[in-house]
């Protein structure tokens, strides 16, 4: 054979060769069909997003996808949002999916600390939902076959995991409690299911996020109201009572502020009456408050207050010191 000849088989060979790794590529990573929540951040570039999909062995080839999204056109068109992907969908199953956000499409982001009623207000507002009676109301226990965790939960509160979503227009209570529910599945729940009194430690996180600002204090405070809790002391929480005065829903709440008299309320969520936690979470945390709620860290105080001006935490070994501080701070 002449040269020509060769090259033009070499040639060949090569095309065959990136026609099929390319064909390759675009096939399911897998067939177990594992769902993975997958958030892309707003600004976010391709290639980073190409990255974090190959990571999560979402796609077969990095290359692959860079090539199809480049050849089809839709690189530049990756739209911010959380979706819902799988190892079973093709590479152009997911790359139409993250690039096709639908007309209508609600962005609304979640802050950390909000309680089920006021996400339940901001998404009927939003016109998420029709009415927010439907997502405070609703029945969790069509949901545990789903998501196990609920299986002691009698609410929703504390499982809406604060983040930014994507929502459609009169969408039903269910869609948007199990697009949260999944994020606090993959988000919150590897980090709690290694405690075995998990659901008291999402509790204590509420409190942590709707009172002490900064992680470190965080840490103290979740130790300082566990060495309560061993010491059958009330855990004299503000924020409970707070919630209990406002039915939950904080936001806009004319009663948020405590008062002293306030600490004789009958409600399960006064801290200051009955012992140990409340019923339920009483805000949604993010997670950094979980993570402090799971990493609890000894001190010798028994009180602590937060400063609303400054938002500094103090903290005290004796009732006498800590009312010198509630004196001189509140």
């Amino acid at each position: 054979m002449n040269l020509s000849v060769l090259v033009g088989l070499g040639l060949l060979l090569l095309f065959v060769v990136t026609a099929g790794y390319f064909f390759y590529g675009l096939q399911p990573a897998d067939a177990g069909t594992v769902k993975s929540d997958f958030k892309i951040e707003k600004g976010e570039s391709f290639k980073s997003v190409g990255a974090r999909l190959s990571q999560e062995s979402l796609v077969k080839s990095i290359t692959v996808f860079k090539m199809y999204a480049l050849l089809s056109g839709r690189a530049q068109k990756i739209q911010p949002g959380n979706y819902e992907l799988s190892n079973a969908m093709s590479l152009p199953e997911i790359v139409a999916t993250i690039t096709s956000a639908k007309r209508g499409d609600i962005l609304l982001t979640i802050p950390e600390g909000a309680t089920l009623r006021d996400i339940a207000d901001a998404l009927e507002d939003a016109g998420v939902i029709a009415k927010k009676s439907e997502l405070v109301e609703f029945p969790v226990s069509s949901l545990r076959v789903d998501y196990p965790f609920l299986a002691r939960a009698t609410s929703l509160e504390g499982f809406l995991f604060p983040e930014t979503y994507y929502f459609e227009k009169n969408s039903s209570a269910d869609v948007v409690a199990r697009k949260m529910l999944s994020v606090f599945a993959s988000r919150a729940w590897p980090l709690l299911s290694e405690s075995r009194d998990w659901y008291e430690r999402l509790i204590l996180a509420s409190y942590l996020e709707r009172e002490v600002p900064e992680y470190e204090d965080r840490t103290l405070v979740a130790g300082l109201l566990l060495k309560r809790i061993s010491l059958k002391m009330p855990l004299q929480v503000d924020a409970t009572l707070s919630y209990a005065k406002c039915n939950g829903a904080l936001k806009g709440c004319d009663e948020i502020r405590v008062f002293r008299s306030d600490t004789a309320i009958a409600s399960p969520y006064n801290t200051y009456k009955r012992l140990g936690f409340s019923p339920t979470p009483i805000a949604n945390p993010g997670e950094v408050a979980i993570r402090a709620a799971l990493a609890p860290k000894e001190s010798p105080y028994l009180y602590y207050l937060s400063a609303p001006d400054t938002q500094e935490t103090y903290f005290s070994r004796t009732l006498k010191e800590h009312n010198e501080k509630r004196e001189k701070y509140l």
